[in-house]
């Protein structure tokens, strides 16, 4: 059995030489980049972590604190190394996914180079969000949701016709990343399909380029969550 390994360091040193692909939320005025805390080791074995993993889907108020956002963010769409590399793989490493976060602080965008993340809109839009899926109980309970969305342009002028495949089976990779990070946490996660991509895209504030995949809510699991 072998234990996960975390390159963060080297990689967060070396974010700034490395390329986004393009696409990115331009981080100018007050939208500056906000830094991260660094990602941290949970010390949990994968074998482990895979036969806990749960669609948890009742939560507790609790927050999920900022240390853990970070960590869950790294993740997902990491660096891992100085060429650009990311935890999770990207066909010709075009990396079209974007990773938003909803919390009652707003919405912020993670930007994978610069290790940090851009805000949206200060507006807590976890309800909107909710709303969007329908009123799916997991939404309407977590204390944060990660949206999931592709620039299909990004892997389109390479892949043509199939670079709708690429993408959606990249958003696997990446909230498999999520919902096994969580787990090793301590926290519950789901990931949901069913919601209006419309309405995902005005309540995070993104445009028609971007094609909504996954909403996971995050959160400290209820012990009335029958899923558990």
């Amino acid at each position: 059995m072998h234990r996960r390994t975390f390159i963060a360091g080297a990689a967060l040193a070396a974010v700034g030489a490395c390329s986004s692909g393009g696409g990115l939320v331009e981080p100018t005025g007050p939208a500056a980049p906000s830094p991260l805390p660094s990602p941290r080791p949970t010390g949990a074995e994968l074998d482990e972590v895979l036969g806990h993993r749960r669609s948890v889907r009742a939560f507790t108020r609790d927050p999920v604190d900022e240390a853990s956002i970070a960590h869950l963010l790294w993740a997902a769409q990491g660096v891992t190394a100085p060429w650009g590399g990311r935890t999770a793989p990207s066909a010709g490493a075009l990396y079209p996914i974007e990773v938003s976060v909803a919390t009652s602080d707003g919405v912020r965008r993670f930007l994978p180079d610069e290790g940090g993340t851009v805000l949206l809109t200060p507006e807590d839009r976890r309800p909107r969000l909710a709303a969007a899926t329908g009123g799916q109980q997991a939404a309407d309970l977590a204390p944060a949701l990660f949206v999931l969305t592709a620039v299909l342009a990004r892997a389109s002028g390479k892949y043509g016709d199939r670079a709708e495949r690429y993408v959606q089976l990249e958003a696997g990779h990446v909230c498999q990343n999520v919902l096994l990070e969580a787990t090793a946490m301590g926290l519950g996660a789901v990931p949901l399909g069913a919601f209006s991509d419309d309405a995902v895209r005005d309540a995070i504030g993104v445009g028609d380029d971007e094609l909504p995949l996954y909403i996971v809510p995050v959160g400290h699991p209820s012990t009335e969550d029958p899923s558990r």
